[in-house]
C-alpha cells in the first residue's frame, strides 16, 4: 500500500514499479513460455521445422497487422481516456467510455477478421501455404479486441494485475493447444507439416477464449467496486455517445499506427526480404526461407523477451502521464518522463547486452544446431537492434500520454522512410543482418526525433538521466564481458569431456553465464547506489537483503 505522506512523485515511481512488475511479469512469463514451446515444437517437425517456422513468421507478421487493426488503437486509447476521467472523479463517464468502446472493438474485430479470410489469397505474398494460416488466424481477431480492451479498462484504474495473469493464461493455453496438435498431427497421424502449423496458429483463438474468461472473472469479482466509485462521481461532466466514440477514434487511431510500428518493419521485410535475396544469390526457395526463420522468426521471438519490458513500461506509463497532464502538473510530467527513460535503461540495457553474450548457447537450446554459427550471429545483432526497438515502444506510449499523437506518427513516418530507403542495400549487400540494420537505423532516427521533442517542450531531469547512463552502460558492459567470458570458458571445458553443442549442455552454460552476469550486475547496481535512483526505497531491503554495503 502507497503511505499518504508520500511525495506526489515518490506516489507515481511506486504505482509506476508496481504497476511494471505486474506487466513485466505477465509479459516475461508470457513471451518465455512463447519462447520455450519452439523447442518440443521444433523437435515434433524434424526436418521440416525450419520452413514450419518460417511459414509461421510468415502468417504471424499478416495477421499482427490485422489484429492492431482491429483492436484500433482502442485499448490504449481507453485506458489513457479512462485515467483522465477518473482522476476527475468522473468514474460514471469512463463506464460509459468502456461500453461504446465494447460496440467498436466487437465491429471492428468482425470486420478485420472477414477480410483476413476471405483477403487471404490476395495477400499470401505468392506462397499459397500462407492461406490456410491466415484462415486459421482469422478467428482470433472476432475475440481479442474485445479481451484487449476490457484490459485498458482496468489498465485506466492503474490494475495491472488482470493484464498481466490473463496475458499468461492466454499463453498458456495456447501454447498447451499448439504442443498438443502439433504432437498428434505429426507424430501420430503424420500428417501434413502445413496443416500442422494452420493448428498451431489457431491456437491463438484458443488462448483468446481463456484470456478472456480470465478477465471475465476478475470484472464480476470487483464490479461492486466499481459501481461505488461511479455512485461516488461527481457528475459534473456529462458526455454525448457520438462525443464519446469521437473521442475513442480520435486517440485509438494513433495508437493504431504506433502500435503497429514494429510489426508494420517486419511486415517491410517479409514482403522484400526473398526478392531483394533472389537478385543478389541464386539461392533456392528453401534456403531463403531458413535465412528469413533465422533473423525474422527465430531471433525475433527470443528478442522480444527483452522488448517485453519495454511494453510493460509503455502500458504503465500512459495513464500515469494522462493523470499528471489533465493535473496540469508540469514539473510531474518531467519527472516521470525521467523516471521512464531510467527505468527503461535500468532493464533493457542489459537485459540486451546480456542476451547477446549468451546468444551461442541460448540459439543450440531453441533452435538446435542446424545453421549454427549464423543463427547465433543473428541472434547477438538482433540482441542489440532490441534497445532501439524498446525505446520506440517507450517513448512513442510517452508522447500518447502526453496527448502529442500526430507528431509521434510523423516522426514515425519519418523512421520508416529511413527504413525503406536503406532496405534494398542493407539486404542486398548483408543478406540477413541487411533488414535488422535498416530496422535499426530508421528506429534510431524516430527515437532521436522523439526525445528531441519531449526534451524541448517537456523536459528531462538531465543530471539524473546523465549519471543513470554512464553507470548502467557501465555495469551493462562489464556483465555483458563476464557472462560471455562464462560461455567461454565453460565451452572449453565441455569440450574435453563432452557435445558442448547438444541442447542440455548449452542450456547449463546459458544458466550458468545468466547467474554470473546477473549477480554482478545486480551487485554494481546496488553498491554504486545506480538502484536507488529508479526503485527508491526498494534498493535498502534488496541490500540489506544481499547484505551489500
Amino acid at each position: 500500500m502507497i503511505d499518504n505522506r508520500q511525495s506526489p512523485t515518490e506516489k507515481s515511481r511506486d504505482q509506476m514499479l508496481s504497476g511494471s512488475a505486474w506487466m513485466t511479469a505477465g509479459s516475461i512469463l508470457s513471451r518465455f513460455l512463447g519462447a520455450v514451446y519452439i523447442i518440443p515444437w521444433g523437435i515434433w517437425f524434424g526436418n521440416d521445422f525450419f520452413q514450419a517456422n518460417a511459414l509461421y513468421g510468415l502468417g504471424y507478421n499478416i495477421y499482427s497487422f490485422f489484429l492492431i487493426a482491429a483492436i484500433a488503437g482502442i485499448p490504449s486509447a481507453i485506458a489513457k481516456q479512462v485515467a483522465h476521467y477518473n482522476a476527475l472523479n468522473e468514474y460514471g463517464v469512463g463506464v460509459r467510455l468502456y461500453k461504446r468502446g465494447l460496440v467498436l472493438a466487437v465491429f471492428t474485430g468482425l470486420i478485420c477478421a472477414v477480410i483476413l479470410y476471405f483477403g487471404a489469397p490476395l495477400i499470401d505474398g505468392g506462397d499459397p501455404n500462407v492461406i490456410p494460416v491466415l484462415h486459421s488466424l482469422a478467428w482470433a481477431i472476432l475475440i481479442i479486441p474485445t479481451m484487449s480492451l476490457t484490459r485498458g479498462y482496468f489498465q485506466g484504474y492503474q490494475q495491472m494485475a488482470p493484464s498481466a495473469i490473463s496475458q499468461f493464461v492466454e499463453q498458456l493455453a495456447r501454447v498447451a493447444y499448439m504442443l498438443l496438435s502439433a504432437f498428434i498431427m505429426m507424430r501420430v497421424l503424420h500428417g501434413s507439416w502445413i496443416s500442422a502449423v494452420s493448428q498451431s496458429t489457431f491456437a491463438a483463438f484458443i488462448g483468446a477464449v481463456a484470456g478472456l474468461l480470465t478477465l471475465g472473472a476478475y470484472y464480476f469479482r470487483r464490479r461492486e467496486d466499481f459501481r461505488q466509485l461511479v455512485a461516488s462521481s461527481s457528475n459534473d461532466i456529462h458526455v454525448e455517445a457520438k462525443q464519446l466514440y469521437q473521442e475513442i477514434i480520435a486517440q485509438a487511431v494513433p495508437f493504431i499506427i504506433l502500435g503497429a510500428g514494429i510489426t508494420i518493419f517486419m511486415l517491410i521485410d517479409q514482403f522484400t526480404f526473398f526478392k531483394i535475396m533472389r537478385m543478389a544469390t541464386n539461392y533456392n526457395y528453401a534456403t531463403l526461407s531458413d535465412l528469413y526463420a533465422m533473423f525474422a522468426v527465430n531471433s525475433n521471438k527470443l528478442i522480444m523477451i527483452t522488448v517485453s519490458l519495454a511494453s510493460a513500461l509503455a502500458i504503465t506509463a500512459v495513464p500515469m502521464l494522462s493523470e499528471a497532464l489533465t493535473g496540469g502538473d508540469n514539473s510531474e510530467v518531467r519527472k516521470q518522463n525521467s523516471n521512464v527513460l531510467a527505468l527503461f535503461m535500468f532493464v533493457m540495457i542489459p537485459a540486451a547486452l546480456g542476451m547477446a553474450a549468451i546468444a551461442g548457447p541460448l540459439n543450440r537450446v531453441f533452435y538446435g544446431t542446424s545453421h549454427q554459427a549464423l543463427g547465433a550471429n543473428i541472434l547477438t545483432f538482433s540482441s542489440i537492434i532490441a534497445i532501439p526497438m524498446g525505446l520506440f515502444v517507450v517513448i512513442s506510449a510517452v508522447m500518447q500520454g502526453l496527448s502529442q499523437n500526430k507528431r509521434a506518427v510523423k516522426f514515425f513516418a519519418v523512421g520508416t522512410v529511413v527504413k525503406f530507403v536503406l532496405q534494398w542495400p542493407c539486404t542486398y549487400f548483408l543478406g540477413s543482418f541487411g533488414p535488422l540494420l535498416s530496422t535499426g537505423i530508421g528506429l534510431t532516427v524516430a527515437n532521436w526525433l522523439i526525445l528531441r521533442y519531449l526534451n524541448r517542450h517537456f523536459g528531462f531531469e538531465k543530471r539524473m538521466l546523465d549519471i543513470a547512463f554512464r553507470k548502467i552502460s557501465k555495469y551493462s558492459l562489464l556483465m555483458y564481458l563476464a557472462a560471455l567470458l562464462t560461455v567461454v570458458g565453460l565451452n572449453q571445458i565441455v569440450q574435453l569431456v563432452g557435445n558442448p553443442f547438444g541442447r542440455v549442455v548449452s542450456l547449463m552454460v546459458t544458466l550458468a553465464a545468466v547467474l554470473v552476469g546477473g549477480v554482478i550486475y545486480l551487485y554494481l547496481a546496488l553498491k554504486s547506489r545506480i538502484a536507488d535512483m529508479i526503485l527508491g526505497p526498494r534498493s535498502d531491503k534488496l541490500r540489506q537483503l544481499l547484505r551489500i554495503a
